[in-house]
């Protein structure tokens, strides 16, 4: 199923989009997409047979798509987990070395925004960045998950993300990477929270995003270091995995940072487009904070 929240700001409504890529209401079904519904397997099969038996009513925004605003697609998101350097050409392109372990960070959930809202440059900001990646939702408790199965038994399913980040702040600030992270705006998410069955190989998503049409990363979720099922078997030794967490896992070789000088960083007027295969496409304009 691909599920999304459709609506304005702060007052989203449950859609599930249909494969006529028609947005159906879920609202008379479910409160909305959020950490309850995706650990009730019950309320989630109760959809799936609602949608097939043609019971969900057209949603009135899908006549209007200029005016359906497209929220993110998880409500009241736990914590957002992020996995630094787990691809292979784009620790190549940044200078680093492979880790020998997942490098972990962490995004405030109120970083989230939808995926075509607008993305502003922080004040003072010089160097700010772009990374599509593959974003995995958790669907039920993890801790000291022992095995890859087991791992990918526990993700109810996969989003778009752009890891927006300040590099300057990031790196060249000192302390955490956090800092670079973590400012408004700096994680939109979605379209879609597509879920798990109808990803059977989360290794094998072709990436893509594009800055004022000009087509950037260019990768695939194969060339990860660390694989989903890994990087959740791995942080559910570290910390508890809830449902309606997420874990973003990396982005390919492209980002500005890797580039030569001058590097192509995002200004105020630049236009991000970015998709992930099965997983749907953003956009963003940049503006100025």
């Amino acid at each position: 199923m691909k599920l999304l929240r459709v609506g304005p700001a702060g007052a989203e409504r449950p859609a599930l989009l249909d494969e006529d890529n028609t947005l159906r209401d879920l609202s008379g079904i479910v409160a909305d997409i959020d950490p309850g519904l995706l650990a009730d397997p019950a309320a989630l099969d109760r959809v799936r047979a609602a949608a097939a038996a043609g019971r969900l009513p057209e949603m009135a925004a899908a006549a209007e798509p200029e005016g359906a605003r497209i929220g993110p697609p998880l409500a009241r998101i736990g914590k957002i987990v992020c996995i630094g350097l787990n691809f292979h050409d784009h620790a190549r392109e940044t200078g680093a070395a492979v880790p020998e372990e997942p490098i972990v960070f962490m995004k405030a959930p109120d970083t989230v925004v939808g995926p075509h809202d607008t993305v502003l440059i922080p004040r003072g900001s010089e160097k700010t960045d772009w990374e599509v990646e593959l974003a995995v939702v958790i669907g039920r408790t993890a801790r000291c998950l022992d095995s890859h199965e087991e791992a990918l038994a526990h993700v109810a399913g996969y989003t778009v993300g752009n890891d927006v980040s300040e590099r300057a702040f990031q790196i060249e600030r000192g302390g955490q990477w956090d800092k670079g992270k973590n400012c408004e705006t700096f994680n939109p998410l979605g379209p879609w929270l597509v879920t798990a069955d109808e990803v059977p190989d989360p290794q094998a998503l072709e990436m893509r995003l594009w800055v004022n049409g000009e087509l950037r990363q260019d990768g695939s979720t194969a060339d990860q270091i660390f694989s989903v099922a890994e990087v959740v078997r791995y942080l559910s030794h570290f910390m508890t995995l809830y449902p309606g967490d997420v874990v973003s896992t990396g982005t390919p070789a492209g980002v500005a940072m890797g580039m030569a000088e001058p590097k192509p960083y995002l200004r105020a007027g630049d236009v991000v487009e970015l998709e992930i295969e099965g997983l749907g496409r953003q956009r963003q304009v940049m503006k100025s904070a």
